[in-house]
């Protein structure tokens, strides 16, 4: 690598070192990324699997909320 591609992967590194530093960046991160995992189950018409008091439970299409579109 030459030091131009050196300082852009530093930056990039540390772009991303001080994004996973943040609670809120990691939590929004994977709260979108679980309502579109549960958009595509319930287009697939696929349950999903939960937890409820203390239990696993499964999820059936027809129960799983409607999220908006991002």
């Amino acid at each position: 690598m030459n030091s131009r591609q050196d300082r852009i992967g530093a930056e990039a590194r540390e772009e991303m070192a001080r994004r996973f530093a943040s609670d809120d960046f990691l939590l929004e991160a994977v709260q979108r990324a679980v309502r579109e995992a549960l958009r595509e189950h319930k287009r697939a018409g696929n349950p999903v699997a939960g937890w409820q008091d203390g239990r696993v439970v499964i999820v059936a299409p027809e129960d799983i909320p409607d999220f908006e579109e991002e």
